[in-house]
């Protein structure tokens, strides 16, 4: 198994800057990929962003050129620094591993931080 903790969400006015976090311990070994997602009031959880272990980036179409994810695999931590914040971009960020596992790829999530964006 995986766990996650988050950290670096809060209140912030559109324009201004966050980088959230996210430690993994646990079966480490087992982690392919790692991203993070956002559940927005009334739509599905999207991608925002994710990175493999070979640092391959991926974003969604809405924040490209804002937010930067990388990640520390010394510290087995992801982190997402992220721009330019619009208040569209409020809602609660999730962190995201893909792990390999015998049955196949297996996603474990972290609790979730509260990202607000005033206008």
């Amino acid at each position: 198994q995986v766990q996650l903790v988050e950290s670096g969400g809060g209140l912030v006015q559109a324009g201004g800057s966050l980088r959230l976090s996210c430690a993994a311990s646990g079966s480490i070994s087992s982690i392919r990929a790692m991203g993070w997602h956002r559940q927005i009031p009334g739509k599905q959880r999207e991608l925002v962003a994710s990175i493999t272990n070979g640092g391959s980036t991926n974003y969604a179409d809405s924040v490209k050129g804002r937010f930067t994810i990388s990640r520390d695999n010394a510290k087995n931590t992801v982190y997402l620094q992220m721009n330019s914040l619009e208040p569209e971009d409020s809602g609660v960020y999730y962190c995201n591993v893909m792990t390999l596992r015998s049955i196949g790829l297996y996603p474990y999530w972290g609790q979730g931080t509260q990202v607000t964006v005033s206008s």
